[in-house]
């Protein structure tokens, strides 16, 4: 993921850029910072999760399908995405079946108070729909080997993450807790953590105008940052 993301922003000659990932987008966005000497200027983890093996907890908190994917690690990663895709597979067929306000009200009991405030806006519930959609339009294979990659151990090295990291976690999220994010912030020297009461998972919907505006805001080090 780290050596793509590099790959192309070489192509596209830009010497310095930040990166945002939330939920489990959050590892990424680590790894392409983890990259030594990369241009990477600022982390942006939006309820991101942290490494399942070291995050005390986070293991006990999957459910049994996704223990035994987990069991099959590190020996047969293939096996262990198969598993964890078939756990998928049941959202998969009411994802297709479903309309807007019908793949919304799968996760309600899982949303928090305030995400499902959030989706009662249209806009906003179409977005999520379409998100959901589109990512498991293919299949569920690609959600199976992102669990992986993210449940599984980690290949990067968090001390290597030099430059700014910034954490955004809701106090009520039912998906990734703010332990997620007060770990991070205490492996990461670089980090700054603002935790938004009240909020969950879905924090981003209201907050990612602020998000891109801190990162992308010029630096004495890379002044066209903003660019």
């Amino acid at each position: 993921m780290a050596a793509d993301a590099h790959a192309v922003a070489d192509e596209l000659g830009i010497a310095g850029f930040a990166t945002l990932g939330q939920s489990g987008g959050g590892p990424g966005a680590l790894a392409v910072a983890a990259v030594p000497g990369g241009p990477v200027i600022r982390v942006g983890i939006a309820s991101g999760a942290g490494p399942f093996q070291r995050v005390p907890g986070a293991l006990d908190a999957l459910d049994d399908n996704d223990r035994a994917a987990v069991a099959l690690l590190p020996g047969d990663p293939a096996g262990a995405a198969a598993a964890f895709a078939a756990g998928t597979e049941p959202l998969a067929g009411l994802i297709r079946a479903a309309d807007d306000a019908g793949i919304v009200s799968a996760f309600q009991e899982l949303l928090s108070p305030r995400d499902n405030e959030l989706m009662r806006d249209p806009r906003l519930a179409a977005a999520f729909a379409e998100t959901m959609r589109e990512g498991l339009r293919p299949g569920t294979s690609g959600a199976g080997w992102d669990n992986v990659s993210w449940i599984g151990e980690w290949d990067i090295d968090l001390s290597a993450v030099r430059c700014p990291v910034l954490l955004w976690y809701g106090t009520d999220d039912r998906f990734v807790p703010l332990a997620r994010g007060l770990w991070l912030s205490q492996q990461l020297p670089g980090a700054r953590l603002v935790v938004h009461e009240g909020e969950g998972h879905l924090g981003f919907f209201e907050h990612l105008g602020e998000m891109l505006d801190a990162l992308t805001e010029p630096s004495k080090e890379h002044p066209a940052s903003a660019g």
